[in-house]
């Protein structure tokens, strides 16, 4: 009985030990979030010449020009 009874044990700590290093990484749930209006800017080099963070009426302006000048998906894509 205690020649099985050792075998069985080392087989069951392999197992668990196999499983446990193979778990799931814990979640933290946390993402980005920004509580401050799109306008405000992101500090980005990548933004348009002559647009300054935080001016909401350029901010409109430019999303309006965009919808005109054809960066707006919908009006591209062919109509089947």
């Amino acid at each position: 009985m205690m020649q099985r009874l050792v075998p069985a044990t080392l087989v069951a700590a392999a197992a668990l030990m196999v499983l446990t290093a193979c778990g799931e990484k814990p979640q933290t749930g946390t993402g980005i979030r920004s509580d401050a209006p799109a306008y405000a800017g992101t500090g980005s080099n990548f933004m348009q010449p002559g647009w300054k963070a935080g001016d909401k009426a350029a901010w409109d302006a430019q999303l309006k020009a965009r919808q005109q000048y054809g960066q707006n998906e919908y009006t591209r894509t062919p109509a089947k």
